[in-house]
């Protein structure tokens, strides 16, 4: 019996997909704990709150105007701003991975 390369093909990108969700779902939980933890006590960090330091943006509001692929060098670097009430912070590769994907969760698509 001959199959169709099409249907093996389809098969194979679904069960990819399947596979590869919940390591999406990992990383967005990772990446909403390392922005809690990290960042958490001055950001908002969800799609909802207010930040509670008033000149920290919500991270809501960051990804709308940066693109979230822009922030990746500045994580792995450090970010550093030009006001002292924010750390210098650096981050490892596997926490800019995560953060990032939390980061791009956030972004409704209307930037």
């Amino acid at each position: 019996m001959k199959r169709s390369r099409t249907g093996i093909s389809a098969g194979l990108s679904a069960l990819l997909l399947l596979a590869a969700t919940p390591a999406l779902a990992q990383d967005l939980d990772s990446g909403e704990r390392i922005a809690k933890r990290r960042c958490g006590r001055c950001h908002a960090i969800g799609k909802t709150g207010e930040s509670t330091l008033k000149k920290a943006p919500p991270f809501r509001e960051v990804v709308k105007r940066y693109p979230v692929a822009d922030l990746q060098e500045a994580l792995a670097e450090g970010i550093i701003v030009g006001h002292k009430a924010m750390p210098e912070f650096t981050f490892s590769p596997e926490e800019i991975e995560d953060l990032l994907a939390y980061l791009d969760s956030l972004n409704d698509g209307s930037s």
